[in-house]
């Protein structure tokens, strides 16, 4: 396949150039001002311009997609660590009623994959819930949805 070269080209003085002069420019408007010229022009029935999808969508549409491939390509972590681990104590001391527990940093990565891994596959039939539903948008009602036909009935916040 070949790559079509582009090159640079000279501008003048960075004007347009005049394509009529300024005798050219006053005849035209005196024709335009004569009596026998002017027409009246009619006004428009009623005409409501339907806005096209991708008139006001496409920008965050494009971006949407591009953020959706970069993390679709990238391997790393979402969730940030500290706020992670901050996390399992939280959940640690509501369920042993012990606060100073520690973790082994292997063991802080193992959960945080596993739970990055759940919430990926979570949302992934979340989404195929909401399109069931014939919807774009994501709801809670998708996710207890989604939950429900996976078998995760178990709930440890309650």
């Amino acid at each position: 396949m070949r790559v079509k070269q582009q090159t640079a080209r000279k501008s003048g003085s960075g004007r347009l150039p005049r394509l009529y002069t300024s005798s050219k420019l006053d005849q035209m408007r005196q024709y335009s001002r004569s009596a026998n010229v002017r027409r009246k022009r009619k006004a428009p029935l009623l005409t409501l311009k339907k806005p096209r999808a991708t008139d006001v969508t496409a920008p965050r549409r494009q971006w949407a997609l591009q953020e959706i491939r970069r993390y679709q390509r990238s391997t790393e972590l979402l969730i940030p660590k500290l706020p992670f681990q901050r996390v399992v104590r939280e959940i640690t001391l509501k369920l042993t009623g012990v606060a100073d527990i520690k973790y082994q940093t292997a063991a802080l990565g193992a959960l945080h994959e596993a739970a990055e891994a759940y919430l990926v596959g979570l949302f992934e039939d979340t989404n195929l819930c909401c399109v069931h539903a014939r919807r774009v948008t994501i709801m809670p009602r998708d996710i207890v949805l989604a939950r429900r036909i996976r078998g995760d009935i178990y709930d440890l916040m309650t």
